[in-house]
């Protein structure tokens, strides 16, 4: 698919009407946008810049028309996983970081492999072997880590010296991420099969 047909598609599938276990990711998408004025007014605007990265995460799912399971981690997982940070919890609850790096970086392994599939970077993911699928999972979850990493850097130098970063915290996070995304291959073929994706010109909004 090109590009521009993917995204001629991410409107009308995000509109469409939900259904079944959708209506349960539609909610947990809106308690994350709710969560974005708490984040703004309570603490302010980085972890409101924190916030707003789980509301992308909670919104790209359902564009994609992907499972409503994987669409429900997704969001929670994104909502977890800000808030931790803006709670502090990754510094003061022991292993919590290790444990939503796994876990987040994950799944979010398993969504970009779907895009590069969708994008014809990648081969249909739902045609390669589950060790093919493991490997490409795994360097997708190391490649977000990295980014993620690189942004933590940033924050701590030029915006706010309090957001911890460190050698052992970062190689620990990457280790972790790389863990989590190896174990997201395995899923890989599941989370791509059985979408909902919509057309221009089919009808799909909410209210049709």
């Amino acid at each position: 698919m090109s590009t521009r047909a993917l995204l001629r598609t991410l409107g009308p599938t995000f509109l469409r009407r939900p259904r079944g276990a959708e209506w349960a990711a539609d909610v947990v998408r809106v308690l994350v946008a709710l969560s974005l004025p708490v984040a703004d007014i309570g603490w302010g605007a980085i972890d409101l810049a924190v916030a707003m990265l789980a509301l992308l995460g909670a919104v790209v799912p359902r564009m994609l028309g992907l499972r409503p399971a994987f669409d429900i981690a997704v969001g929670v997982l994104s909502s977890v996983a800000a808030w931790s940070s803006t709670l502090d919890w990754y510094t003061t609850v022991l292993g919590w970081d290790k444990v939503v790096h796994v876990v987040l970086v994950g799944l979010l392994g398993v969504l970009l492999c779907i895009v590069a599939s969708d994008l014809g970077v990648l081969q249909d993911v739902r045609t390669l072997s589950v060790a093919a699928l493991v490997v490409v999972c795994g360097a997708a979850g190391l490649a977000i880590g990295s980014v993620w990493e690189m942004g933590e850097w940033v924050g701590h130098t030029y915006l706010d010296a309090t957001i911890f970063v460190g050698y052992d915290d970062t190689i620990g996070d990457l280790a972790a991420d790389f863990v989590g995304a190896l174990a997201g291959g395995a899923l890989l073929r599941w989370a791509a099969s059985d979408r909902r994706t919509v057309q221009p010109g089919d009808r799909p909004t909410i209210g049709g």
